[in-house]
């Protein structure tokens, strides 16, 4: 029984849904620190106002208006868009006042972005053909600034040697994922999604690197910063403790000379 390419496709295409939920839902161990913290720290918005971006466009590539037959793109793309949002409101909970000011800003451009886009490509113009065009040059666009915007956050941990703000868990769900996706588009060459994702695979590798060189680096800065935390605390106990043992002797002279 010959098995069809379509058939192949599908499957691959599950697969890259299941690996994308992943990808999502990969932040929850740095939101449950910012939850916990009740701070963003020195977390950066752009990834998850990136990934939103990216997933608004491509549920409008995946319309049947746009482009038929897209069911698998538009079902991952619309959990990516609830879950990116969850951490987008999470996170100007958490921010601070200026912080929560420019992610407001950047939330409403993208959102009225993307609403002008589909207004003008559905009444501009009339075949599938030319509304995918313009919908997916746009989604290579976003699609790359979405798997660029670790690019920063990359270079931070070159400076510090540290990889303690860019999660493993994050940087393999998105090698994964990217592969799966790659696959995807090269089974029926669709070049749309074969630009971002292909180039999504090699920024991941790039992390992975990165982990791999400052692991052991990250592992050293933590536990130090711990040891300096504990040893800020010990000197106030030695004092506290100093300061009753002096007061004992001073009432003990008191106590003798009277």
């Amino acid at each position: 029984m010959t098995i069809s390419a379509e058939t192949i496709r599908t499957v691959v295409g599950i697969i890259g849904n299941g690996t994308a939920l992943v990808l999502f839902f990969s932040p929850l161990p740095t939101f449950r620190r910012i939850w916990k913290s009740r701070s963003v720290e020195q977390f950066p918005a752009a990834p998850y106002l990136a990934t939103l971006m990216n997933c608004l466009l491509w549920v409008l590539y995946g319309l049947p208006l746009v482009h038929p037959h897209s069911m698998l793109v538009i079902t991952i793309n619309g959990c990516g868009l609830l879950i990116e949002l969850s951490y987008v409101i999470i996170y100007l909970c958490f921010s601070s006042r200026r912080q929560r000011l420019q992610v407001l800003g950047m939330l409403f451009i993208e959102i009225a972005f993307v609403a002008v886009v589909a207004i003008l490509v559905i009444t501009l113009f009339h075949t599938h053909g030319q509304r995918s065009l313009v919908v997916g040059v746009l989604c290579v666009i976003f699609g790359t600034v979405m798997y660029a915007a670790p690019l920063s956050v990359m270079k931070e941990v070159i400076k510090t040697k540290s990889v303690e703000f860019m999660p493993f868990s994050l940087s393999l769900a998105s090698f994964i994922n990217g592969a799966c996706w790659t696959a995807y588009a090269l089974i029926r060459f669709d070049l749309f999604i074969t630009i971002p994702n292909g180039l999504g695979v090699a920024f991941a590798v790039a992390q992975l690197i990165l982990h791999a060189i400052y692991h052991k680096s990250t592992v050293r800065q933590m536990e130090e910063r711990k040891k300096l935390e504990n040893g800020l605390a010990k000197p106030n106990g030695n004092h506290e403790a100093a300061d009753l043992e002096l007061g004992t002797k001073t009432n003990g002279v008191k106590n003798g000379s009277s």
